[in-house]
C-alpha cells in the first residue's frame, strides 16, 4: 500500500513567498457554524481546488492580516468591516513556494456572494458538522502530475463532489473540533 502523503514528500523551497488566507466562519440562523471556501478557477497551479480566500502578500499590504482581508474582499466581496478576526493560526509552508499565514475570522455573511470570476468559480458554505462527520473524512491513493509515485491522500468529501485536501485540509483539520466545542465562538 502506498505511503500517506505528507509535507515531507515534496521539498519546500528555501525562499518562500509570503501569502495569507482568511478562514471565514459564520453562524446560520440556527446557530450552526459554517466555513466559507472558494473553488479556484481552472487556470493556475491550484486550479479547481478548494481554498480559503487569500493570496500573495503585496508590498502595499501593512501586514499579512491586511493581505488576507484584502484578498477576501477582492475574491469574494467580503468587506474587512464584516470580519472579526478571532486568531492568527500556524503558518503552512507548501511546495509551490508559499508560506501561508491563515487567520480565523467570524464574518457577517453577505446576502449574496459576489466573487471575482477570473479567480473563483464558486463560493461554498460548508457546515463544520459535515467536516466532523467521520464518513466524510476519506483516504485514497492518488498519482498526480509531478508526484514521484502514488500516495495516500487524506481529504474531506464536500457537497458537489469536491475534495478538500492539501494546505486547506491542513489548516481546517485542527480547527474543526475546537470550533464545534465553542473555543472560538460562543
Amino acid at each position: 500500500m502506498p505511503a500517506i502523503l505528507t509535507p515531507d514528500d515534496f521539498p519546500i523551497p528555501k525562499n518562500l513567498r509570503d501569502s495569507a488566507v482568511l478562514v471565514p466562519i459564520f453562524q446560520d440562523a440556527a446557530g450552526e457554524l459554517h466555513v466559507v471556501m472558494v473553488r479556484r478557477s481552472s487556470y493556475g497551479i491550484h486550479g479547481g481546488q478548494l481554498a480559503f480566500p487569500g493570496g500573495k502578500h503585496e508590498p502595499t499590504d501593512a501586514s499579512l492580516l491586511a493581505t488576507a482581508l484584502r484578498e477576501a474582499e477582492e475574491e469574494v466581496g467580503l468587506a474587512p468591516a464584516n470580519v472579526e478576526v478571532l486568531a492568527a493560526l500556524p503558518t503552512v509552508d507548501v511546495p509551490s513556494g508559499f508560506r501561508i499565514a491563515p487567520f480565523l475570522g467570524l464574518i457577517k455573511r453577505p446576502e449574496v456572494w459576489q466573487w471575482q470570476q477570473r479567480e473563483v468559480d464558486e463560493v461554498l458554505e460548508i457546515p463544520l458538522r459535515h467536516l466532523a462527520d467521520p464518513t466524510q473524512h476519506i483516504e485514497e491513493v492518488w498519482q498526480l502530475p509531478g508526484w514521484p509515485d502514488q500516495r495516500r491522500v487524506a481529504f474531506y468529501r464536500v457537497a458537489g463532489g469536491y475534495k478538500l485536501w492539501g494546505a486547506s485540509y491542513r489548516i481546517i483539520t485542527p480547527l474543526i473540533q475546537p470550533l464545534l466545542n465553542g473555543d472560538y465562538v460562543k
